[in-house]
Parts: C-alpha cells; sequence; structure tokens
C-alpha cells in the first residue's frame, strides 16, 4: 500500500541515510559486532552529517527539527540494511527527548552542542538487576548533601552504558508516599569523571551485538545539584510522558525489520532451487510470504498512524502500546516464518536472517513487555 506518512524532505534524508548507512556502517558492522559496540569514530561522523542532533535546536549547532518523523526515517533505514545501531537510537529516540523538554539554559549549552556533534553520548538508567517493569521499585538512592547528590546504587540493561557520557539516573531522592510508591524519583545526569561511578560488563546478548549492554554502579557518587534535570521527585512523570515515542520507536524498528526479512527472503527463495524447481515456485512458500506481506500491510497501516498522530501531540499511551505490541508481535511471527524458508541455512549467522531473529526477539521485552502492553490496552478499554 502506498505510504503517504513522509514529505519530501524526509524522502530526501532517506536517501542521505541509507548512502551513509552503506558506506559507513555496513562494512564495518561485523567488526562492531565482535567488540560489542560500534567506535566512538561511527558517533562523529553521525554527528558530521547531522544524526546525533536532528532534534537539538539549530543554535547548539542542531538541525532543529520538532518532527519526530526523521528519526523514524533513520530506524527504518538502519532496519532495511540489517544492521543495529541501537545505542544510537536510545540516545535519538529514548534519552534526548528529557533533555530537549526539562535542560535548563545552563544545562543546554553545557551538553547541546556536544550532543549534537557526537562527541557526547546519553543513556538513561532505569532498569536495575531487582527492578525490571516496576519502576516504582527502583532502590537506587540519592540523599542532599550541602548543594549535591549522594548517588549510591546500581543499573543493569543499559544501552549505550558502554560508552555514555551523560547516564540520565533515575533515582530515591525521597522516601514513597504510603499511598503512592512512584513518588519521590527524580533523574540525576551523571557524568563518567564523578567519583564513585564505574561501569560493570559488557552484558552477551542474544542479539543487537553492536550495541553496547552494560552495568553501571554508583558507589556514593556525589552529583552537582546542577546535574538534577527537571524537578526533584518529577521522574515519574516525565518516565511515563516519554514511554508513547520509546514504544513508537520499537514499533517502527519492528516494522522496518519485518520489512527487510520478507525482502532477504523473496531474494533467497528465488535463488534457491529444491528438488530440481525453484524454492520461490511452491505454494507453500508463495502461500507463507503472502501471509507476511499482509501481515507487514496491517502493520505499516497502524504504525503510520501512529507516527502521524505522535507528530499531532495525539498518541497516546494506550495507542502507542497497541502499535508495540502488534508490531513486535508481528516482527516475530514473520521472521520466523521466513527463517524456515531458509531451512538450515537460516540458523547460521552467514544469512543475515539469523540476525534479524536473534534481533527481533528483545523487542517484545524491552519498552515495557507485551503483556505490560496487554495491561495498558486492557485499563484503556475499561477492563
Amino acid at each position: 500500500m502506498k505510504r503517504t506518512v513522509y514529505d519530501a524532505d524526509q524522502e530526501s534524508f532517506r536517501s542521505v541515510v541509507r548512502d551513509f548507512i552503506a558506506a559507513e556502517v555496513v562494512p564495518h558492522h561485523h567488526e562492531w559486532e565482535k567488540e560489542g559496540m560500534a567506535p566512538r569514530l561511527f558517533y562523529a561522523s553521525a554527528g558530521a552529517l547531522g544524526l546525533c542532533g536532528i532534534q537539538i535546536p539549530e543554535q547548539y549547532g542542531g538541525g532543529g527539527q520538532t518532527t519526530f518523523k526523521f528519526n523514524c526515517v533513520l530506524n527504518e533505514e538502519t532496519q532495511a540494511a540489517q544492521v543495529s545501531l541501537g545505542a544510537l537510537r536510545v540516545h535519538l529516540d529514548v534519552t534526548l527527548p528529557y533533555l530537549l523538554r526539562y535542560a535548563t539554559d545552563e544545562q543546554r549549552a553545557r551538553w547541546f552542542p556536544g550532543i549534537a556533534d557526537g562527541t557526547l553520548l546519553t543513556a538513561i538508567g532505569i532498569t536495575e538487576p531487582g527492578t525490571g517493569s516496576d519502576l516504582a521499585g527502583i532502590t537506587t538512592s540519592a540523599m542532599v548533601d550541602g548543594g549535591d547528590y549522594i548517588l549510591a546504587g546500581a543499573k543493569t540493561f543499559i544501552s549505550g552504558g558502554g560508552q555514555a557520557d551523560l547516564m540520565l539516573v533515575v533515582a530515591r531522592t525521597s522516601p514513597p508516599s504510603s499511598k503512592n510508591r512512584r513518588t519521590g524519583l527524580s533523574i540525576l545526569v551523571v557524568e563518567p569523571d564523578m567519583p564513585g561511578f564505574s561501569r560493570g560488563r559488557l552484558i552477551s546478548k542474544l542479539g543487537l551485538l553492536a550495541q553496547d549492554t552494560s552495568e553501571l554502579f554508583f558507589d556514593d557518587v556525589r552529583v552537582p545539584a546542577r546535574n538534577l534535570l527537571g524537578e526533584e521527585g518529577n521522574a515519574w512523570d516525565y518516565l511515563t510522558s516519554n514511554l508513547p515515542q520509546e514504544r513508537l520507536t520499537v514499533a517502527v524498528g519492528s516494522q522496518a525489520a519485518a520489512v527487510a526479512a520478507v525482502d532477504i527472503t523473496k531474494r533467497y527463495v528465488r535463488e534457491r532451487s529444491v528438488f530440481g524447481k525453484s524454492l520461490a515456485g511452491f505454494q507453500n512458500t508463495k502461500f507463507v510470504l503472502a501471509e507476511c506481506a499482509t501481515e507487514i500491510a496491517a502493520g505499516q497501516a497502524l504504525c503510520d498512524r501512529a507516527i502521524d498522530a505522535h507528530d499531532d501531540g495525539e498518541l497516546t499511551a494506550v495507542d502507542a502500546a497497541i502499535a508495540k505490541l502488534f508490531c513486535s508481535e508481528m516482527q516475530g511471527r514473520v521472521i520466523d516464518k521466513c527463517l524456515q524458508l531458509f531451512g538450515g541455512y537460516g540458523y547460521t549467522r552467514e544469512f543475515p536472517i539469523a540476525g534479524l531473529y536473534a534481533d527481533a526477539r528483545v523487542t517484545r521485552i524491552y519498552a515495557g513487555t507485551s503483556e505490560v502492553m496487554k495491561t495498558i490496552i486492557s485499563k484503556g478499554m475499561g477492563l
């Protein structure tokens, strides 16, 4: 079905991004997977092209875009090339919105130029070893001491945490209310040179191998009050306000990955012969790919509507949950069917479908599990 969600400027941007990924990412991606992260040089190159600060105001060297659609184009082209740049996506789509919305003028002047040029990388620390979806259960604490906060605790599964220069850490600055566990949370920006801060191991994962995912430790880190982001105690509201965009990001990536899987599978079945006949000529092959194409068309319509709604300021938490639930679950179904058509070859890393299969599994977990999405949706139904 014809897409109408992007304008001419965004399609021109797509061509630039596609060429950049082909030249600067694809030839090196296998090595990045071995290293567990993309090198700093990549982010500098992306910053020089304007990719790291798409929505940073122009006065700080950014692109000054208010629309989220350029971010979506970058997401789609990354998936189309079958590469994973999850740390960059987290930087742009998950972490940066908090800075754009809540940073003071002084913080903007201090951080935004480096973010825009790719020399300052960001990450957000929410998940803890004993706290996953239950954000109100965060135990990392930050107690006031003079003009500083003393931060103590640990975070895990932090995307981009292995190299981040600015880590937005969600911590408890006051005890929760007996009536509302969500109160008393704040966001502090931790920088690597602060004594007491350390990074743990890079976590070995099933997929997203080129994305550094790490543990972060805070041993009485003294964080100056000027690194408080927004108002003390309001982190819960900040987090929930950005969740629709975060979940839309997952939906866009899931949808694009499913499209990429079908594209490479079509090429494979046309080239592969079985029992003296092209694999594409078997009815089962045609029917399986027809099923995939139908699911993708439904996901694309839903995803594009959500992108427009988000740009119009109308994407609700429920609608974002619907988009994420459908697109991530659909991604899993479609890529599984495509891998089956590759047979044994599909289970080897020599064929990109295996990487797409491994990367797909986490989309039903991060940014809120499918079960959490169903809870949100059912509440929206009044159940």
